[in-house]
């Protein structure tokens, strides 16, 4: 018992009152942006506890008692009890499956009386505990083939178990724990592979039905190709050093498809496509001869990312029309502009501009707006939260919203930083991974510039689940940092 008093008054100045106190000015904002979105005109009571505002109060001070007690918790129980945690949530996430209740054409929720408590939510902290358990046993090398394949089906199971559960949107949030793995030493490469994959998928498809010059060739796919052939030279420059064929691979790529570019317009039209395909296949069995030729691996590497290339490109439309949902692909086609219906698909994201736009500089007022006051805006209170900050705190509110997550990731990334383990280094990467793209994705699909994949704003969306989920996260962090400076004995 001595033991612990000695340690308590430590752990209290560790804690970094910075970040609470950006948390607790989060929540305060966030609470009066949800009175804004649900208030009706005639509501005498914010604070009654039969409307959304008052739920909302209830969850923002239950949040708040959860992570003070976690804050009390020995900061080596969250290693401890990592694979123990990560074990029972992903046992929570496999029977939600085949929970009978479905909200929204979602088996996400657990329906628990008047409660409904979204496990996917919890999972995060989970899955971000087990990961940072697992990266910290002695000989852990990210670059070990191995090891990696672990970390990432670590990763991937939760993923697959809300896919199945109809919840796309929050299964796509773990793809930011390879923000992660970058920091901790995994090659670029990879990052930049997934950047390339999605810079095909939406040349491509948005372009696809375009014809170059008067030619039957694809602009999209032709674009799509001038960039496998171009990122290939750039990654032989790059990871081989080699000048000399950096230069050869773009005279070639350029000057081919050039010639054929002004063969095709002023005397045969055919679609360069073709060519363009045969001068890839023709890339790929070069850097392969030169890899066996040279015995460099990084040729081997190159070859495949081009081949990977191709063949992403080619079944992407397949993936678009027949494996994706109908809403996903709908929605995938407004954000591209390929289907420009403000009354049914675009409808969400047309009257969410608008309420933002509505806002002006500062804004009309608290419990003023008009969009959201007239429930123009489907789920203002919860996905598109941030257009009621538009509309009622105008672009100066807006800024300042955006201000205080910024303060609050760049709090993050140093407590992450300073850690003296690893354990807690990438459980605090992890955190700000996950905070940075539900910031990313919630505000630019409010904006229109991301998919409405329906993700929340952290501690500003209405909802307990969310809130608690973010809370948990945070908070485990923060005890995890207070206790750097502990003696260990």
């Amino acid at each position: 018992m001595a033991q612990a008093n000695d340690k308590q008054p430590g752990v209290l100045r560790s804690l970094d009152w910075w970040t609470i106190g950006i948390y607790l000015g989060l929540l305060i904002f966030g609470w009066f942006s949800v009175c804004g979105a649900t208030y009706t005109y005639g509501e005498t009571d914010i604070f009654s506890f039969d409307s959304n505002s008052g739920k909302q109060l209830i969850w923002i001070g239950t949040a708040i008692v959860l992570g003070l007690f976690l804050l009390l918790l020995d900061d080596r129980f969250y290693d401890t009890f990592a694979y123990v945690l990560y074990g029972l949530l992903m046992l929570l996430l496999i029977a939600t499956i085949f929970n009978p209740h479905e909200i929204k054409g979602s088996r996400s929720w657990l329906v628990l009386g008047p409660v409904h408590i979204q496990p996917a939510e919890f999972a995060k902290f989970a899955t971000a505990l087990c990961i940072s358990k697992y990266m910290c046993v002695y000989g852990f090398n990210i670059h070990n083939i191995k090891h990696f394949i672990v970390s990432c089906a670590i990763i991937l199971f939760p993923m697959v178990c809300i896919v199945m559960q109809k919840e796309t949107g929050s299964a796509l949030v773990y793809l930011s724990f390879f923000l992660m793995f970058y920091r901790e030493g995994m090659t670029g490469s990879l990052l930049f592979t997934g950047v390339a994959m999605i810079v095909y998928f939406v040349i491509g498809i948005r372009f696809e039905s375009l014809q170059l010059w008067g030619t039957p060739t694809s602009v999209g796919k032709f674009c799509v190709l001038m960039l496998v052939q171009l990122f290939t030279a750039c990654m032989v420059l790059t990871y081989c050093g080699d000048k000399k064929k950096f230069h050869h691979i773009i005279l070639v790529s350029t000057g081919v498809t050039l010639l054929a570019l002004l063969f095709s317009k002023f005397v045969i039209p055919f679609d360069i496509v073709w060519l363009q395909m045969a001068l890839t296949a023709a890339l790929i069995g070069y850097l392969v001869y030169q890899g066996m030729n040279l015995r460099l691996r990084n040729y081997f590497y190159i070859a495949l990312f081009a081949l990977g290339s191709v063949i992403f490109f080619n079944t992407a439309d397949y993936v678009l029309n027949n494996v994706l949902q109908e809403h996903q692909r709908t929605r995938i086609n407004v954000l591209l502009g390929l289907d420009n219906d403000i009354k049914a698909a675009g409808y969400n994201v047309h009257q969410s501009q608008i309420a933002i736009g509505s806002g002006g500089l500062l804004g009309k007022g608290f419990l003023n707006g008009t969009q959201t006051k007239l429930k123009y805006v489907p789920e203002q209170d919860t996905d598109f939260i941030f257009c009621t900050v538009g509309e009622e705190e105008g672009f100066l509110g807006s800024a300042a919203v955006l201000l205080g997550f910024l303060a609050l990731i760049l709090r993050l990334i140093k407590m992450a930083e300073r850690q003296p383990f690893r354990f807690g280094r990438v459980y605090g990467y992890c955190v700000v991974s996950i905070f940075l793209f539900h910031l990313f994705i919630n505000v630019g699909m409010v904006l229109g510039l991301t998919p409405v994949i329906g993700i929340p704003l952290p501690f500003f969306s209405y909802g307990g689940s969310s809130l608690w989920g973010f809370t948990i996260l945070l908070f485990i962090f923060l005890r995890i940092d207070a206790g750097r400076n502990l003696v260990r004995t």
